[in-house]
């Protein structure tokens, strides 16, 4: 059975995060608010959580996991960056867009794309989450939270509680999200591109929908 934190969305409670990191690092698979839906996350090197993960979403190999990361020194460990793409990231994050890079070769084969060697990051605009990325003190592996048969990402706690209450380990309450997921731009050649429009404006990157 799932546990249920109330965390503030501004001044998230120490405690109540420390709490949270010691259920991922042991193991455990978690609901989360970010800057755009609630998402599904676990550590990075657990196999385990990462198929639990699939399971809850319905979803096989081909569908590829985010690295949620605090910042911009920290995608630079798990991407290949050269001066546009860093330039681009660090006027946009944080904020509501997942990136396409290269990935470097911190990250593991299985997480990336099996023909382009890239994966996807981001860095989130959301106290709760940057708390929780502090006290991991690495990246999140994550998904969107959004069910098999369902139109929309779940958007309220007590909702996903409610759906999942056997299937996570802990559900973290800090009010709801915004209900439409990030815009997605492909920084692996020399003019970005976009794979999604979302909640992130695509302006910036001199792109339109």
């Amino acid at each position: 059975m799932a546990q249920y934190f109330v965390i503030h969305p501004q001044t998230p409670q120490a405690r109540l995060i420390q709490q949270a990191v010691s259920i991922l690092n042991n193991g455990g698979v978690i609901a989360y608010p970010t800057d755009s839906t609630y998402a599904l996350g676990c550590i990075l090197g657990n196999k385990e959580a990462q198929e639990r993960i699939r399971a809850i979403r319905g979803v096989d190999e081909s569908h590829h996991f985010t690295l949620v990361c605090r910042n911009l020194s920290e995608i630079a460990n798990y991407a290949q960056l050269g001066n546009s793409q860093f330039r681009l990231l660090k006027a946009n994050t944080p904020g509501q867009y997942t990136f396409l890079l290269k990935a470097s070769r911190e990250v593991p084969r299985r997480l990336q794309h099996p023909k382009r060697s890239t994966i996807g990051l981001r860095v989130p605009k959301h106290a709760v989450t940057q708390a929780i990325l502090g006290e991991l003190n690495q990246p999140l592996l994550s998904m969107t939270l959004s069910l098999p048969g369902d139109s929309e990402p779940l958007n309220e706690a007590w909702d996903i509680r409610d759906r999942l209450e056997h299937q996570v380990d802990l559900v973290i309450d800090a009010g709801a999200c915004n209900a439409e997921p990030t815009t997605v731009i492909d920084l692996t050649g020399d003019i970005p591109q976009l794979v999604r429009r979302g909640a992130g404006d695509p302006g910036p990157f001199g792109l339109e929908d």
